[in-house]
């Protein structure tokens, strides 16, 4: 496996993977309590919701598990909204319900960065604390944006392992979530970047097409792929809900192997498709911990310990110390692989003589934000 990746170049290896979890109420239950007003002082203050792309989505539930978790170490409130699909009115209309009921704070995951903007800046104004998450509103409508990685590690490291496995032959498409997602079109631009190399010269992106994050839009948009692009060797999908419905399109007409499948993906989801051979290897950062890390950045926010500028620190709880960079970003930090010769343990990748320096979980380990995937 490690001789797999040490040849892909600098960057920390990205597809990522998940742990199926329930989507979660609040610490104390699946309502989240009541909302409380005022925006500063301690515990009792840490009224938060989270409003991610869409419910039902095995990624961010994971994501509410590790914020529900914080919330029980922070003794503060969770509660999770929004809307069945991935939709940035309805989006707007979550946030502006949560202005009304005057939560300490707003985690969001956008589903277009400019369209949230005016609803959160309306927030804001009333003192609530705007933290993005995932995937990034425009930067003058939070204060700070939890980042799962770089998001150009993201993006290249998916065309290289693809690369990898084409052998840097082929025409490939790419299979992404919402056409305004700032996560997927950050990911995409710096997927062509990498496709302009001389490397990959025999490799051709004929499509990128918008699955919205919908099993069977997903679906049909990848047989749609698969009958208009006949001699198509390979599809990236960072999207989990794509990447699963990608493999089941492919193996019903009988293209397990030979149409290359590479993205982001939760184990349950894929282990069918890597013992089969429709998917050799995957990767992804822990999304209980982007639930987890976010808790504590709004936390952080309503208690006043920080304000979202550069260079400040803040403590994240079994994550540690953790920094502000630059555009008020905080990283959770290097991802984990998965591939049919380790299907039940995650394996920290170093490339190109970086290597991560976070330590390897125990296979025991039973937080929700730090708890290792399960194939």
């Amino acid at each position: 496996m490690k001789k797999l990746f040490h040849g892909l170049g600098p960057g920390f290896i990205v597809f990522l993977v998940l742990v199926l979890a329930a989507c979660g109420g609040s610490a104390g239950g699946p309502s989240g309590g009541a909302p409380s007003g005022g925006n500063t002082g301690g515990a009792n203050n840490l009224n938060i919701a989270f409003l991610p792309k869409a419910i039902n989505n095995p990624y961010f539930d994971t994501a509410a598990t590790g914020a529900k978790n914080a919330a029980g170490e922070l003794k503060g409130t969770f509660k999770q909204v929004g809307p069945s699909t991935a939709s940035a009115s309805e989006q707007v209309t979550w946030i502006n319900t949560l202005t009304e009921q005057h939560v300490s704070a707003i985690v969001v995951s956008a589903n277009d960065p400019n369209a949230l903007a005016p609803a959160l800046k309306q927030a804001i104004a009333q003192g609530i604390k705007v933290v993005s998450y995932d995937s990034d509103v425009a930067p003058d409508a939070r204060q700070v944006f939890v980042n799962q990685a770089n998001s150009e590690d993201i993006g290249r490291i998916e065309v290289q392992v693809l690369g990898k496995e084409l052998n840097y032959s082929g025409q490939i498409a790419i299979l992404s979530a919402a056409s305004t997602a700032t996560n997927q079109n950050a990911w995409i631009g710096f997927m062509k970047d990498e496709l302009s190399k001389p490397q990959y010269k025999g490799m051709s992106l004929v499509k990128v097409v918008y699955g919205n994050d919908d099993d069977q839009t997903s679906f049909n948009d990848t047989l749609n792929l698969l009958q208009a692009y006949p001699n198509l060797k390979g599809i990236i999908s960072p999207t989990t809900v794509g990447i699963a419905a990608a493999a089941r399109a492919i193996e019903s007409v009988n293209k397990g192997g030979k149409v290359a499948l590479t993205g982001l993906g939760t184990p349950n989801q894929m282990r069918k498709y890597v013992k089969d051979g429709t998917v050799q290897s995957f990767a992804l950062w822990d999304p209980g911990q982007l639930g987890y890390l976010a808790y504590y950045a709004a936390a952080a926010l309503i208690q006043g310990k920080i304000t979202g500028k550069p260079g400040e620190s803040f403590d994240a709880g079994k994550l540690g110390t953790k920094m502000i960079g630059a555009n008020g970003v905080v990283l959770i930090g290097p991802p984990t692989v998965f591939d049919k010769s380790n299907p039940n343990h995650p394996v920290p990748l170093h490339l190109g003589g970086r290597r991560p320096t976070t330590r390897r979980r125990r296979s025991g380990h039973t937080s929700g934000a730090g708890r290792p995937c399960e194939m």
